[in-house]
């Protein structure tokens, strides 16, 4: 019980950061491209209470770290956020925008993982009664965005990348192609249960873990 309060009091931070932000990326870029829809229903925050889902910001990470407490080895999370609205007819360009604003989510989890990474290096560099759990708070923070991001990047409908995809498609093989939509999470349960997940976004996740720690300057190269 311990070991599992001290794993959910390490992650809760980074995951409701690392949910929260994709999202409201996704609005703020929405914004500057033309669609308000984000901004006029007040999810044009990075408050995480406008952005929680009850079962993919809090139920399943909850539901993962008590599993993974209990279980050798590294914790295993991830989770979602309510998707912001973006109405594609504000869009000066919908299709190509839209690719750049499913993107944002990703280079935003991206961003935050650096910033953990530096928030790992303070850790290290004083001398203080919390630098241990800053050392191993950044180290979640960097694992739950890497995972985020190269998980969204999957060609996959509703995932981001597979918004991506999209975006430089002619009209009708986008068209074509977004029908797996309400498909597209269950293939992505599916890839977990068979244990292919991993398979397909490890070496990704394992690529900017790699960069990160080395372009930051962490004294491990992976984490």
């Amino acid at each position: 019980m311990e070991s599992l309060i001290q794993t959910i009091a390490i992650w809760t931070l980074p995951v409701l950061f690392a949910i929260t932000v994709h999202e409201a990326a996704h609005g703020y870029v929405a914004r500057a491209l033309g669609d308000t829809t984000a901004a006029m229903l007040g999810r044009l925050t990075l408050n995480p209470l406008k952005h929680i889902d009850p079962v993919g910001t809090i139920a399943v990470p909850l539901g993962l770290l008590t599993i993974s407490s209990l279980t050798p080895g590294p914790p295993f999370v991830f989770g979602w956020a309510k998707p912001v609205p973006v109405n594609t007819r504000n869009l000066g360009h919908p299709q190509r925008d839209m690719a750049v604003v499913a993107v944002a989510g990703p280079l935003a989890n991206l961003a935050m993982a650096v910033g953990w990474a530096l928030v790992i290096k303070v850790g290290l560099a004083v001398d203080h009664a919390y630098s241990l759990a800053l050392v191993y708070m950044g180290m979640a923070g960097i694992a739950i965005n890497v995972l985020l991001m190269v998980l969204n990047l999957l060609p996959l409908p509703p995932l981001d990348g597979g918004r991506v995809v999209a975006g430089f498609l002619p009209a009708r093989a986008a068209s074509r192609f977004e029908r797996i939509e309400p498909y597209g999470l269950l293939i992505v349960l599916a890839l977990l249960v068979t244990g292919l997940l991993g398979t397909v976004i490890g070496p990704l996740y394992s690529f900017f873990m790699d960069v990160i720690g080395a372009g930051v300057g962490l004294p491990f190269a992976r984490m």
